[in-house]
């Protein structure tokens, strides 16, 4: 996977065997909630040993409901959607299962609130079992292909589908094939290049801005809407702000104008 300030990290066996020196160096979230105040290849390893250890990630123990853990994460979004149903399905990539078709809100929450950018899994049995094999977009080789993914939605007969993708590539694929008729969340944006940041706002609906200095340039001009000031997440169309607008409505809260120190360094 991908993880803290885009460092790789190869996990085996329930071990963390590779991890490389991350990019970005401080990232608020994870200094709030994990009071972590330097990225590097020891904090990050304990960090996602501490996920191993705390629900299971990448192993037979991986607990699949979970409560909120951001603000304006966008699983913690996916999952109101659902439960307002704005939305009757999310596709999303996890481990254990790879691209997977959800419609239980607490499951998106379990499976996606509290992991980084998973590049390549294999398939877990005890998360097969406990999603449904039928929601696994190929439950042989857990492959992860968001396309594939709302293609399999609509064929479930979902007819409003969110996805996230990490690729502006990607996004335009299923924006040009599937029209509006998808919800397109633009998620691991760090490093994104200044032609695909703009792509993302022109394909996209929601996009988390991580620690990209592309988006948040971007962003400028083209978000519809702002939630959050430290690593905020943009509405790039009136169908994400609404989206976004109900989180913010169950929060108590308004939409930011504003950007305080965020991730360092942007990239």
């Amino acid at each position: 996977m991908e993880a803290l300030g885009k460092s790789r990290i190869v996990i085996e066996d329930g071990k963390v065997v590779e991890v490389s020196e991350p990019i970005v160096k401080y990232c608020p979230l994870f200094k709030k909630h994990r009071n972590i105040e330097e990225l590097n290849c020891e904090t990050v390893k304990k960090n996602i040993e501490y996920r191993i250890e705390h629900f299971g990630m990448c192993t037979e123990n991986r607990e699949i409901k979970m409560n909120y853990f951001l603000n304006f994460g966008i699983s913690e979004i996916l999952s109101l959607a659902l439960t307002k149903k704005m939305l009757n399905a999310a596709v999303i990539a996890a481990d254990g299962c790879g691209t997977v078709v959800l419609d239980d809100p607490e499951i998106v929450q379990g499976m996606g609130g509290r992991i980084s950018g998973i590049m390549e899994t294999e398939p877990i049995q005890s998360v097969i079992q406990g999603i449904g094999k039928d929601r696994l977009l190929d439950p042989e080789t857990a492959m992860i292909d968001q396309f594939g993914g709302v293609n399999k939605a609509f064929a479930m007969h979902y007819s409003r589908v969110g996805v996230t993708v990490a690729s502006a590539k990607e996004a335009q694929e299923i924006r040009d094939c599937f029209g509006h008729n998808v919800v397109i969340m633009a998620v691991h944006t760090t490093g994104t290049s200044m032609e695909d940041a703009e792509k993302y706002f022109e394909f996209c609906d929601i996009i988390t801005a991580c620690a990209s200095k592309t988006i948040r340039e971007v962003a400028k001009t083209k978000a519809v809407l702002q939630a959050g000031t430290k690593v905020p997440v943009y509405a790039a169309s009136e169908t994400g702000a609404e989206l976004i607008k109900a989180k913010l409505d169950e929060l108590g809260k308004k939409p930011d104008t504003t950007l305080d120190a965020g991730p360092s360094p942007l990239i």
